[in-house]
């Protein structure tokens, strides 16, 4: 079985001779390929590099496009922060959309350029590469790019004061990030994930009215793409984990506050999980005996629906041998 076809067949709910790993690694690939990250995260020939060498060396299943969150807000016009060895930021003190009415005017940027269309070059060299991998693209979700777009703060407060210019924000988020998404599947994407951090911030009841109708959207246009959809959410979730089990999405990422035993009586049997294991305290200053014993506990609590992978990214300066023991379970492990 190969590695496309193992996570495709665990999406599909066949079987698979054992379970994936799709961990996220950015900081990590770009520290073993020797590579500064702003270069990492700007240049596509050199996030390329580093995603097929990761994959190649820990026998990963999937290859990522991912680098930060800033990607989409930067075309946008939105002021970002490029540092020489950490991801690019926000200035959250310089937000785009500071005054609300300027959103009237915001067109979706034209997705094939800027720091869209470096993302989409990084696919476009994965298809020039013979690899057996799922290809997975990545987009923001309407939460974190309103966050984004209008600067966290300010969108916390807009929840209470201004509903209505939330709504028209997440429409225009999902409006372009469903055209980022077209284009990235053009180029080979088979799975689309979704970051959505800010989401973890708010409670079930701002949740269910304002986020969940605008992600159920995002999940429904990404399956109408011919696309399978995984969502990503640093934080505790626990609060919002019936309702995120009704969005729809093939992969829900577990952060390390997360109990997967409670994951999984809230969104079911079907769901396939990913994670929780603590990135800095388990993986990255942990041993790997602690890892191999922390992954098994999450395996046991999830069963078969299961993918190997952190609580969130895999930080720059896991030992290797610490990566290795997360990825090598999968290696042996049967569902």
């Amino acid at each position: 079985m190969t590695s496309r076809e193992r996570v495709l067949a665990m999406l599909n709910g066949q079987p698979v001779d054992r379970l994936p790993a799709m961990p996220i690694t950015m900081m990590f690939a770009a520290k073993l390929s020797g590579v500064p990250y702003r270069e990492y995260a700007t240049q596509a020939d050199l996030l390329a590099a580093g995603q097929l060498r990761v994959a190649e060396e820990f026998e990963i299943d999937h290859l990522n496009v991912m680098s930060d969150p800033a990607c989409e807000a930067a075309d946008c016009g939105a002021a970002v922060v490029y540092s020489p060895n950490q991801p690019p930021a926000l200035d959250e003190t310089n937000a785009l959309l500071q005054d609300k009415a300027k959103l009237a005017t915001l067109q979706v940027p034209n997705p094939t350029a800027g720091r869209m269309g470096n993302r989409l070059r990084v696919l476009e060299l994965y298809r020039q590469h013979k690899h057996n991998r799922l290809v997975e693209g990545w987009i923001e979700g309407p939460c974190a790019e309103g966050a984004d777009l209008r600067g966290i703060n300010s969108l916390m407060m807009d929840f209470y004061d201004a509903p209505d210019f939330v709504r028209e924000l997440f429409a225009f988020c999902n409006r372009m990030e469903l055209a980022f998404a077209k284009e990235q599947v053009a180029r080979g994407a088979e799975l689309i994930g979704v970051g959505d951090a800010a989401a973890s911030l708010v409670g079930p009841g701002i949740y269910r009215e304002f986020v969940w109708p605008f992600k159920k959207e995002l999940v429904d246009g990404l399956h109408r793409l011919g696309v399978k959809a995984r969502l990503h959410i640093c934080g505790n979730i626990t609060p919002l984990l019936a309702d995120i089990g009704r969005l729809g999405f093939d992969i829900v990422d577990l952060d390390s506050m997360v109990p997967v035993a409670e994951a999984r009586r809230l969104m079911g049997e079907r769901q396939v999980l990913l994670g929780n294991m603590d990135p800095v305290r388990v993986l990255q200053n942990g041993t790997p005996a602690g890892v191999r014993s922390v992954v098994a506990e999450c395996h046991r609590q999830a069963g078969a629906r299961f993918i190997i992978g952190a609580g969130c990214e895999v930080p720059r300066d896991t030992p290797v041998a610490n990566f290795r023991a997360l990825t090598h379970y999968a290696q042996e492990a049967t569902c």
